[in-house]
C-alpha cells in the first residue's frame, strides 16, 4: 500500500519545523556560556562526571553546540579527565544521532540515489570507516551533521562508532585543553593551549585534503 504523497510532504515539513524550533530555542532562549555550564555541572558534586556524560549523550537532540560543552568539560574537569568524559559522551551522542537519523529517515536510507549522490553513497558504504574518521578529525565540521550523513549513506554502525571514537580524540583534547587553560590563568599555558588547538585543527584538514587529492589521482 502506497503512502499518500501529501502525507510524506507534511511529515517532512513537520520534522523540519520541529528541528528549526529546537535550534532556535537552543541558540536564543537557552543562551549560556561555558563558565555557567561548568558551575552548574560541578554543583552536582560526585555526580558531576556522570551528569556531564549524560548531557553530552543527549546534546544532539537539542542541537546544543558541542564546542561550548567541550570547553565547559575542560573548565570543569581539566584537560585529561575532561577529554575522557567528553570522548565517552560524544561517542554515545553520535551513536544516538546515527540511530535517530536512520529511523526518522528510513525513506532516505532505503532510497536508491542517482548521479553524484549515488557515487558518494557507494563510497560511504564501502569506505564508511575512513570517511567518518577523516571528517571526525576536523573539529570545525558540524559534529551532528556527520552522524546524520553517515546514517543516510548506509555506513555500518560498527564502522561509524569506531571511527567516531578514534576521530574525535585530537579535537576533543584540543577543546578541553583550551578550556582548562583558562582556569589556570597562566598566559603561557593559555598560549600553549591555543597553539595546540590550532595545530590539532589545521593538521587534520591538511591530511584530509591530501588524502582526497590522492583519491582523485587514482
Amino acid at each position: 500500500m502506497k503512502k499518500n504523497p501529501s502525507f510524506q510532504v507534511a511529515k517532512w515539513v513537520l520534522i523540519i519545523l520541529v528541528i528549526g524550533l529546537v535550534i532556535w530555542l537552543s541558540r536564543s532562549v537557552f543562551q549560556v556560556d561555558a563558565n555557567g555550564i561548568r558551575d552548574w555541572i560541578l554543583s552536582f558534586g560526585l555526580w558531576a562526571p556522570l551528569l556531564y556524560i549524560v548531557l553530552y549523550t543527549v546534546r544532539p537532540l537539542i542541537f546544543f553546540p558541542a564546542s561550548v560543552l567541550s570547553i565547559a568539560g575542560g573548565l570543569a574537569f581539566g584537560a585529561w579527565l575532561g577529554t575522557l568524559y567528553t570522548i565517552i559522551g560524544a561517542t554515545f551522542g553520535a551513536m544516538l544521532s546515527f540511530y535517530v537519523a536512520k529511523n526518522l529517515g528510513k525513506s532516505l536510507v532505503r532510497k536508491k540515489w542517482s548521479g553524484n549522490a549515488a557515487r558518494i553513497q557507494g563510497q560511504m558504504e564501502q569506505n564508511g570507516f575512513f570517511y567518518v574518521l577523516l571528517f571526525r578529525l576536523i573539529p570545525v565540521i558540524n559534529f551532528d551533521l556527520i552522524s546524520y550523513l553517515a546514517a543516510f549513506a548506509k555506513v555500518r554502525f560498527s564502522s561509524f562508532a569506531l571511527a567516531t571514537f578514534l576521530g574525535i580524540i585530537p579535537g576533543t583534547f584540543a577543546y578541553n585543553f583550551l578550556g582548562s587553560s583558562f582556569v589556570s590563568g597562566n598566559p603561557t599555558i593559555i598560549a600553549a593551549a591555543v597553539i595546540v588547538f590550532i595545530v590539532l585543527t589545521v593538521v587534520p584538514i591538511l591530511i584530509r585534503n591530501r588524502w582526497i587529492n590522492k583519491q582523485k589521482l587514482e
